[in-house]
């Protein structure tokens, strides 16, 4: 059973595969350019993009939810997250913010302290590579590199998939920034990147429910 936050990212990835059935319904399936449609793989590669935005987001926040659910102390978080809301502490203007997670308060204070990790992220996680990516799941629930997981078979290393994803937001951008002055976008283009983005979730989300497996003892689905 998999994850809501991929739950939700099949969904929504229904919008591509109705994208890809309309350029089929109006150009046809032969060998060959269809002029006039490429609107539709520009449309598809800003949705694709946004989409993996927010099932990093949503896989992020289902763990850490899970992670608090069943944590007994605060003593099971895992060091690079204590690391975090540490510096956050020490670094508060308020003298008193250290009282927030006294007792059972750590678990609130965490919860709310997502939400304003996505606020004050939204100006640079609106372009999510692999640096963002990486820091958003370091940051919200203790994984480092979660991008190191990202590699199966078939040539496809880390070093392949960061290169291949960063490639495809950049392309994201200059579709949104430049409308026609970006460069040409292929059907084919678009069915890879579709392929790819559910690739990159499902190792996404295997190394998430690793990680939190290994804190609570219980698998986040």
């Amino acid at each position: 059973m998999p994850s809501k936050a991929r739950k939700s990212l099949d969904a929504n990835l229904e919008d591509i595969t109705r994208l890809l059935a309309l350029h089929a319904l109006v150009g046809g399936t032969a060998k060959g350019r269809r002029y006039g449609l490429e609107v539709l793989n520009k449309s598809a590669i800003v949705l694709i993009t946004a989409y993996w935005e927010a099932y990093c987001e949503d896989i992020a926040a289902e763990a850490l939810e899970h992670i608090v659910k069943h944590s007994k102390s605060s003593a099971n978080l895992p060091n690079e997250l204590k690391r975090q809301l540490a510096k956050e502490l020490k670094d508060a203007l308020h003298e008193l913010e250290v009282w927030k997670i006294a007792d059972t308060g750590w678990k609130k204070y965490i919860i709310e302290r997502l939400d304003k990790l996505r606020e004050a992220r939204n100006w640079d996680f609106n372009t999510p590579k692999t640096e963002q990516i990486d820091k958003l799941f370091l940051h919200a629930i203790g994984v480092k590199n979660i991008s190191s997981s990202w590699k199966w078979p078939k040539k496809m290393t880390t070093r392949r998939a960061t290169h291949k994803l960063n490639n495809f937001v950049g392309l994201r951008g200059s579709i949104a920034h430049r409308g026609k002055g970006a460069k040409g976008v292929t059907k084919a283009q678009v069915e890879d990147y579709l392929n790819f983005i559910q690739r990159l979730a499902e190792k996404t989300g295997g190394a998430v429910n690793s990680h939190v497996r290994s804190i609570t003892k219980k698998s986040l689905w």
